[in-house]
């Protein structure tokens, strides 16, 4: 018998003009695919962050807070390696 592939479930956060991009990124990487019922979630909201010394960030300034409107976005992953391929698809 097949073992059952393990669940991962993938949340992260993008600015509005980003979230169409970063979802259609992950969904070729294979996330967001069910082997039964189900949906991804996401909601709107406020997000607030202070990048460090070691950051690169793509907005906002090292040291100083950042307060902006984000998506938050949740899929399932089913395996490992969707999932690693989902972050690396992300990270690109």
């Amino acid at each position: 018998a097949t073992a059952a592939l393990q669940k991962f479930t993938l949340i992260f956060y993008a600015p509005p003009s980003a979230v169409t991009a970063c979802k259609a990124a992950v969904f070729r990487a294979g996330a967001g695919r069910y082997p039964g019922p189900g949906a991804y979630t996401e909601a709107a909201g406020i997000g607030q962050f202070r990048p460090g010394d070691t950051a690169n960030p793509h907005i906002g300034k090292v040291g100083e807070a950042e307060a902006m409107e984000e998506v938050r976005v949740e899929t399932l992953c089913v395996g490992e390696d969707v999932a690693r391929g989902a972050v690396k698809a992300l990270k690109e």
